[in-house]
């Protein structure tokens, strides 16, 4: 019914920037939050940023200063600018949205396949 498609990981040098995509498509009649996860090897998936509806966005301590989500709601599209890449970002992201599929009066969260984030010299 829904399917989102990330795009936009690499491998990048320290300090450097990457800009990742998350497009979603099918049968959407809304889209509340958009959100961006990351999962380290070894570690739990946590979350990166989360923008809402309104465009208000939240982000982890760890790239507060550093990340910038924004959306195009007529794209149905999250956007997340990673830049002062650090080794420690160095993990697959995650993009998802929570949203109302036509003929549905409930909301539900979709999940991106991951895109590879490498920072390393």
């Amino acid at each position: 019914q829904v399917q989102l498609v990330e795009s936009g990981g690499g491998l990048v040098q320290p300090g450097g920037s990457l800009r990742l995509s998350c497009a979603a498509s099918g049968s959407i009649r809304l889209i509340n939050a958009m959100g961006w996860y990351r999962q380290a090897p070894g570690k739990q998936r946590e979350l990166v940023a989360v923008i809402t509806s309104g465009g208000s966005t939240n982000y982890a301590d760890s790239v507060k200063g550093r990340f910038t989500s924004s959306r195009d709601n007529a794209k149905n599209t999250v956007y997340l600018q990673m830049n002062s890449l650090k080794p420690e970002d160095t993990a697959v992201y995650y993009c998802n949205m929570n949203l109302v599929n036509w003929g549905s009066a409930s909301d539900k969260t979709y999940w991106g396949q991951g895109t590879q984030v490498t920072v390393s010299s």
